[in-house]
């Protein structure tokens, strides 16, 4: 595995201090280069006449990698294989008209990125990305880092791959509502429209057919994309393929318990204990007052460490190492035993895999010994599946540590594979 290169203006990994901790791909900073600050400015496109979902606000030109070579090198700072490089790759950040949880009119942002070579009508790659908590803990706010990397990646092979953000993420105003699957599909979706109508500016066009894929959190993001793209939910795409990565598609059923067991590494599980209670708290309401479910000194500084403009290294130092010390008795029994609203909300984010079959080619990619997404979570989504009359292939991609970590390494063995897949699949 080739070292991580260290730059000035990147942000300290998220969760890789000891362990190189990720909780559900849980990138609390980037590994590269950050873009919130040091973008190239370039052909910057407004449209603000229209507010329909996915209708364009901006485009803007991030940077090119005008060969090959440059390709293999910026994915070789990210850590990422360099065989399916055929093309020099041009990035774009756009932002575009969606919808937050309520429904209501709101903006949000997601990396394009295009090869500079081939065909004029592309494939259409969406890669959903693993968890963040900062802003720019997102595809279109960094590059040659682990978040950025896979969309560079599919675009490197040929095709037209699209990152979003997701709400609150990159551009997008307010927090992120960490794990909310309608808002992930929505955002996702009206990505690809907003990709779809920029695409024509550089004399390229979209294929109907999406190949979805995405990592951990972006897993399950990825399943509900795919759903809704074979349910008719725009006219123009349909599903192609799907190949998501690492996923916790059964979140109470399976993750939750081993969160609270002690089946996941004891950092991530702290960190990923503490934003599932403040993001659903801001949906859902959970609690009246922190001190409820989160013990002193943590009640007064917890839900603050989620705002988007907390670093890594701040979300580190500011929880504790264990889930006794984060949470109270009230805290363990309301995810030992969820009610109300907060089950109605599990519920529609274990329903991903459920109740539905996927027509298109599809497998799920996993690592054994994943120590954040534990990969019973990957079978309870096989068996969902299977019910529907769907034998999906799991593809285990064995021992694949990345910076100590076997769940950061699926990303990374996960997207070489699917690259070649999806190639394997326009070619034949």
């Amino acid at each position: 595995m080739p070292a991580r290169h260290s730059s000035p203006a990147r942000r300290s990994t998220a969760l890789r201090a000891g362990a190189a901790l990720v909780c559900c791909g849980l990138l609390v900073g980037g590994t590269g280069t950050s873009l919130a600050a040091a973008h190239t400015p370039a052909a910057h496109v407004r449209d603000a006449t229209a507010h329909h979902r996915g209708t364009l606000v901006s485009a803007e030109r991030l940077y090119a990698l005008t060969s090959p070579e440059a390709v293999a090198d910026e994915l070789r700072r990210a850590g990422f294989d360099t065989g399916s490089v055929r093309h020099a790759v041009v990035a774009y950040r756009l932002i575009y008209r969606t919808v937050d949880t309520a429904g209501r009119p709101t903006t949000a942002s997601g990396l394009l990125a295009l090869p500079l070579s081939g065909e004029r009508r592309l494939p259409t790659v969406s890669f959903a990305h693993g968890t963040g908590s900062h802003k720019d803990d997102s595809p279109s706010m960094s590059r040659a880092d682990f978040v950025s990397a896979p969309v560079i990646a599919h675009a490197s092979a040929g095709a037209a791959a699209v990152g979003p953000d997701y709400l609150g993420m990159g551009e997008g105003p307010g927090p992120h509502p960490w794990m909310d699957i309608p808002s992930e599909t929505t955002a996702s979706l009206d990505m690809l429209r907003a990709a779809r109508a920029f695409v024509p500016r550089t004399g390229r066009s979209l294929e109907r057919a999406v190949q979805v894929t995405g990592f951990s959190q972006g897993a399950s993001a990825a399943v509900s994309l795919g759903r809704a793209l074979q349910s008719g939910a725009d006219p123009y795409f349909r599903l192609g393929a799907l190949a998501p990565i690492s996923g916790a598609y059964d979140f109470a059923g399976t993750e939750l318990p081993a969160l609270l067991a002690g089946r996941v590494e004891p950092k991530s599980g702290v960190v990923y204990t503490a934003y599932l209670l403040v993001a659903y708290n801001r949906l859902h309401s959970l609690y009246a007052d922190p001190a409820e479910v989160f013990r002193a000194p943590y009640d007064g500084t917890v839900e603050a460490l989620f705002d988007g403009a907390h670093t890594g290294e701040q979300l580190m130092r500011g929880t504790p190492g264990t889930l006794d010390e984060l949470l109270t008795p009230h805290g363990r029994a309301l995810l030992t035993h969820p009610t109300g609203a907060f089950a109605e909300a599990l519920r529609t984010t274990d329903g991903v895999c459920k109740d539905w079959a996927p027509y298109a080619p599809t497998r799920l990619y996993m690592a054994s010994g994943d120590e954040q997404a534990v990969t019973a979570n990957t079978d309870r989504c096989r068996e969902w599946l299977g019910e529907q009359g769907v034998d999906v292939p799991v593809v285990d991609l064995g021992a694949v540590d990345y910076a100590g970590s076997r769940h950061l390494g699926s990303n990374v063995a996960g997207t070489t594979a699917v690259v070649r897949w999806f190639e394997e699949l326009r070619q034949s």
